[in-house]
């Protein structure tokens, strides 16, 4: 028993040590303590629940075995994804003492009881990395709008409800930034997504712009294609541009907390622009330094 849950520790930490390489910051230094913990327990389903879907689990079966499957089906998403949600299932049962069975949601239980979160957003993150296993292609933005409301939205409204501030307009706001988070993640990782069989940028836009799937299989990408990706950036500078105000209407840490993740799309746009918006060689990251600076940019803006 001591093996298995050093094993379930292991685990999670895993998944958790990949807030490091994010491009915004998740639960930094200083937000409430409260705060820090309930974000990173969302960010630990949201990483795990992704990983799942991504077929990036740590080799070896441990999670397959802590959600009760053979270790044997950890390379198979749709059953690892229906365990995951079983286990989602515990989180939300007020009639049982019996814990989830992963660590990571066995941490997200007390933060969910304690703020009164529900089961949706949870679930619509379980239902994008279902619909990765099918949809391997999107032939409009609108069809990309319609997956970021699955893949991304949630966890905005997720952090809305941690603090406290949800509201209609706020969570059209934090729709608008979560959406063009994932557009921009979608746009740094061009290539990687390829080998996975998967391209996010529409089909009615690569057809404009002249580009195959061929083309981004190359290993630098071309004028038609440095066209697209600045097209697809400067729509997701639009969508940042909508959510922004959502930092002006709030106070105190979670302001800089907001600011935080606007300026982390700010600062990724930057350095795709600084390669010329060509990400085939590889994802272009922001600098720490960038993101402080778009940090205060954003925050004398939204003062």
């Amino acid at each position: 028993m001591s093996g298995s849950l050093s094993g379930g520790q292991d685990a999670a930490r895993a998944v958790l040590d990949k807030a490091a390489h994010e491009n915004f910051p998740v639960a930094p230094f200083f937000v409430p303590r409260a705060w820090r913990a309930d974000l990173m327990a969302v960010y630990g389903y949201a990483r795990l629940v992704d990983d799942i879907g991504d077929g990036d689990l740590p080799p070896g079966g441990a999670d397959a075995e802590l959600l009760g499957l053979d270790r044997s089906l950890a390379d198979d998403p749709i059953a690892m994804l229906d365990a995951f949600e079983a286990d989602l299932d515990r989180v939300f049962d007020t009639t049982s003492a019996a814990p989830p069975r992963h660590p990571l949601l066995s941490a997200l239980r007390p933060t969910v009881r304690r703020n009164g979160l529900t089961p949706a957003p949870f679930r619509g993150l379980i239902e994008a990395n279902r619909q990765d296993q099918r949809v391997r292609r999107y032939a409009s933005f609108q069809e990309l709008l319609d997956y970021c409301e699955l893949s991304a939205n949630p966890v905005g409204r997720l952090v809305l409800g941690i603090t406290g501030t949800a509201s209609p307009e706020r969570v059209r706001r934090s729709d608008a930034i979560c959406t063009a988070l994932q557009i921009i993640e979608h746009l740094q990782d061009v290539s990687e997504d390829l080998r996975r069989d998967r391209v996010y940028l529409p089909a009615e836009d690569m057809k404009r712009f002249g580009v195959t799937e061929a083309d981004l299989a190359a290993p630098k990408g071309g004028a038609s294609v440095c066209a697209l990706v600045a097209y697809e950036a400067e729509r997701a500078r639009d969508l940042l541009n909508e959510g922004t105000p959502l930092v002006g209407s709030v106070h105190g840490r979670l302001k800089v907390l907001l600011a935080g993740f606007v300026a982390g799309g700010l600062a990724a746009l930057r350095a795709v622009a600084a390669a010329g918006h060509d990400v085939l060689p590889g994802p272009p990251r922001p600098t720490k330094l960038s993101l402080l600076r778009e940090v205060g940019a954003t925050l004398r803006r939204e003062g």
